[in-house]
This record gives structure tokens, C-alpha cells and sequence, in this order.
């Protein structure tokens, strides 16, 4: 597994544990915690992007 998927791994770990303590929570979460898993969407998309981009391209060995 590429560095970049292990990272992924770790962000969507992360950003899951903030989702499960949120909902426990019974109010609405703070704001700090929400923001957190905000960024972490941010982040998990930027690398996804970045694992999309180094991909082999399909098809490109029939042009």
C-alpha cells in the first residue's frame, strides 16, 4: 500500500472516531470538533485527488 493510501486510512480513521464521539454527545457537538471534521473532509479529499492523479491512466497503452 503507497504511503498516500496509509494516510488516507489514518484521516478516515480519525474523522470517523470525531463522527462516533460527536453523536454521543447530546447536545450539538462544539464547534472545535466540528471544524476538525470539516478539515479532515478537506484533507481526505486533497489526497484522494492526489491518489486519482497518480493512477495509471486507462487506456493510455491503446493510444
Amino acid at each position: 500500500m503507497s504511503d498516500l493510501e496509509t494516510l488516507l486510512d489514518r484521516l478516515k480513521d480519525a474523522q470517523r472516531t470525531l463522527i462516533v464521539e460527536a453523536a454521543k454527545i447530546d447536545m450539538l457537538p462544539p464547534d472545535s470538533m466540528l471544524r476538525r471534521v470539516a478539515d479532515l473532509e478537506n484533507t481526505i479529499a486533497a489526497v484522494e485527488a492526489l491518489i486519482e492523479e497518480q493512477a495509471p491512466r486507462r487506456g493510455r497503452a491503446a493510444e
